[in-house]
């Protein structure tokens, strides 16, 4: 009687322990939840909700309470994940201003909202105002002259590292999980692995502060990818406030899922490509419930962002872009080979990077993480001030290649040789021969290519948070501009060709480089991440161009075959292989023709299948057996003679079990008899205590047959997310 009652249930084996997160579960650090268990577990609880629910008003109104947790939740990730966004949005603008300058009417103000404030700002000269003062006004009170531009390289070099040192510092002594872009590991958290503390509240408030110091460092590294781990770390916070989420790993997941969504929405002011891209890229498990709270938290979050209004142009997208010209069919070629740069680079970057990732886990250079961020800040401040392209932030310079060329735009690349006798609108340019400045534009654009596309390599993976969407579509709009002005003059010089005779007549404006620009970048990144549906969307509503869809889908489809030819692997599967994450992709196919009978262990040869019996075994020989193997769990059977299969004991909770029964249970020895069975076996009158486990026994554990196909196995493992799949040959 005794014995019954002291195993009341693998959910009450946890009070006893000493753990670090006792509200996890009874899953160990660096393991995989069973899904089927938890699936089974939720549906138990609701249908105890329902019972209850029909006995009083106050069980009626907890069960309508436990209904609506999940979109207060999923407002509550929306609401903190939009502010962060909106903060870190802010902060990065002013710190990344202050390599350059400072205000002197209020020094948290960044260039642009010191010189909104200025009434002898001028448009001409809008971005020059007596309140912002470069360093070398301020120390020297020189603006002009070689002592002037040293003092403020040194000061841009200063800055960068001073920032670069302060980020890595907070990350390697309080959260050391707070690195990299996050998304890999997201991936696997929701495919099922447990790493604790990779969503805890140091590391949301880490990652937030050290994803402003890395950004506004000057390193080619985004924001867009550790958003998503910081809006993930908010889902794994509200999720602890509630029962129905905290206790269940399974339903956890889905809230992730959700988050992971509102993250790139924030990032990238796209709400549905957020959800797309949650889908698509990063979530294991998607019912249709978690679609419908995805798309909530990610208007949510959306709204949060807009009301905050960080980049100031009332609008939420980050790069708005306005076209006046329609796109041509001939226009697909040059789009198509931007799809192919895209492919290629994206296979060069990720084979050169997972290469020194590898280099720095196996030599002596990842003893020394923060020396590495300081070199590699420095050479990336040195080499980036003097060319201007790359001594802006990085959305910036975006912003301004996916820009079209007005009359009131004041950059070098849109510097064409006016003609005095043109009649036509300002919002009507037609396409002009370039000058001096569009020339010069594009030598120091492919200076900036190169030195993006090698320094990348480098910081990408390093022990700070870095993203990798920014740098990747910023190397595909460098190309893309420098394609598209090639396109537009050889358009202009050559308007009598067949190919252009049709659509580019002289004095019309036929060919948008930024246009061009936007593909490269949607290329660049489709070969990196290997996504297709979510870029698309995630670049129609970061530019607002929704007519250039058809393009957009050209050239990341291009870039997308281009890259699987070389390897299917994107940048976050090749991260989640080098670190070693248990991660069965469900894009991977499954092409050997082989039967369970030849997987399955043990094979001929090799030591006997260790398994538990349903009533002859003693706590020695169990604890002897969980000893000598480091197996997750055990099959449980009549007998030695009789292997007919009985069930599935998880090694974990067999453990738990054993402790809970010594220390709580009186007459349980070392040669005591564990049975499985609802009653206890016929035992001579001197024996110990016989200890009851049927409540840790997993009655219907997932088997097949010895001849069912391996691609049928895959595919079950994969679906149902099992961990353990038991092969039986006629029962045994």
């Amino acid at each position: 009687m005794v014995n019954t009652g002291a195993m009341s249930g693998s959910g009450n084996l946890m009070d006893f322990l000493d753990e670090p997160f006792p509200d996890v579960g009874t899953y160990e650090d660096f393991h995989t939840i069973d899904w089927l268990r938890e699936k089974s577990r939720d549906t138990d609880r609701h249908r105890k909700i329902t019972s209850k629910s029909k006995e009083s008003i106050w069980e009626f109104i907890k069960g309508l309470l436990d209904a609506w947790s999940g979109w207060v939740v999923m407002l509550l990730i929306g609401l903190l994940a939009g502010t962060l966004a909106g903060v870190i949005d802010l902060a990065v603008d002013w710190m990344t201003d202050l390599k350059e300058g400072v205000c002197l009417s209020a020094f948290w103000y960044s260039h642009e909202q010191c010189c909104w404030t200025s009434n002898e700002t001028t448009f001409e000269d809008r971005d020059k105002c007596p309140l912002w003062q470069k360093w070398s006004e301020l120390l020297v009170n020189q603006s002009e002259g070689a002592s002037a531009y040293i003092l403020n390289y040194l000061m841009y070099i200063l800055w960068a590292l001073l920032f670069a040192f302060l980020a890595v510092s907070l990350v390697r002594v309080f959260a050391p999980y707070a690195c990299g872009s996050g998304i890999p590991e997201i991936k696997t958290i929701l495919s099922g692995f447990i790493i604790r503390g990779y969503l805890g509240k140091w590391t949301l408030l880490i990652k937030t502060v050290t994803l402003v110091l890395v950004v506004s460092s000057g390193l080619s590294l985004g924001k867009e990818g550790p958003l998503v781990h910081v809006a993930c770390c908010c889902g794994n916070f509200f999720s602890s406030l509630f029962s129905k989420y905290s206790k269940n790993e399974g339903k956890r997941r889905e809230v992730l899922s959700a988050a992971a969504a509102a993250g790139v929405s924030v990032a990238f002011g796209a709400p549905i490509g957020g959800v797309l891209f949650s889908l698509e890229e990063v979530s294991y498990y998607f019912p249709l419930k978690t679609l419908w709270r995805s798309f909530f938290a990610a208007l949510v979050a959306a709204f949060t962002l807009r009301s905050i209004n960080p980049f100031g142009n009332s609008r939420l997208v980050l790069f708005y872009v306005e076209y006046h010209t329609p796109w041509y069919m001939a226009e697909l070629f040059p789009f198509i080979l931007l799809g192919v740069f895209g492919g290629l680079w994206g296979t060069l970057f990720i084979r050169c990077n997972i290469a020194w990732c590898r280099r720095r886990k196996t030599t002596k250079l990842g003893k020394y993480p923060v020396l590495e961020v300081i070199v590699v800040t420095a050479i990336t401040a040195i080499i980036a001030y003097p060319n201007p392209y790359t001594r802006r932030s990085t959305s910036e310079l975006i912003s301004e290649l996916f820009n079209d060329c007005g009359a009131l735009e004041s950059s070098q690349l849109c510097d064409y040789i006016n003609d005095p006798n043109m009649t036509r609108p300002v919002d009507d340019i037609p396409d002009r021969p370039a000058g001096f400045g569009v020339y010069t534009a594009m030598w120091q654009l492919a200076l900036a290519l190169i030195f993006k596309i090698v320094i990348t390599i480098f910081t990408f993976g390093m022990k700070i948070p870095s993203g990798l969407f920014i740098p990747s579509m910023a190397v595909g709009a460098m190309a893309g501009r420098m394609v598209g002005i090639g396109v537009e003059q050889l358009a202009y010089h050559h308007h009598d060709w067949i190919i252009f005779r049709n659509w580019c007549r002289p004095g019309a404006d036929c060919v948008t480089p930024g246009l061009y620009a936007m593909v490269g970048a949607a290329a660049c990144l489709g070969g990196v991440t290997r996504m297709t549906v979510s870029l698309v969307v995630i670049m129609f509503e970061l530019t607002g161009g929704l007519e250039y869809i058809v393009p957009l889908m050209a050239a990341a489809v291009t870039s997308k075959w281009v890259a699987d030819a070389f390897g299917k692997e994107g940048i976050y599967e090749a991260h989640i292989h080098l670190n070693g994450y248990p991660f069965l992709d469900v894009k991977d196919e499954f092409t050997h023709r082989t039967l369970a009978t030849d997987v399955m262990r043990p094979r001929r040869g090799e030591p006997p299948l260790s398994v538990l019996t349903q009533d002859s075994m003693t706590v020695e020989d169990v604890e002897t057996l969980i000893k000598e193997t480091d197996y997750n769990g055990f099959p449980v059977v009549v007998s030695r003679d009789s292997e007919r299969l009985i069930g599935f004991a998880q090694r974990r909770e067999l453990i738990l079990a054993i402790k809970n029964a010594r220390q709580r249970q009186e007459g349980i020895v070392s040669n005591s008899i564990m049975y499985f069975t609802e009653e206890p076996p016929e035992l001579p009158a001197n024996s110990p205590q016989p200890l009851k486990l049927r409540r840790v026994l997993n009655l219907s554990p997932f088997t097949v047959t010895d001849h069912t196909p391996m691609e049928t196995v895959v595919d079950i493992f994969r679906k149902l997310g099992l961990r353990q799949c038991l092969v039986t040959r006629s029962g045994d």
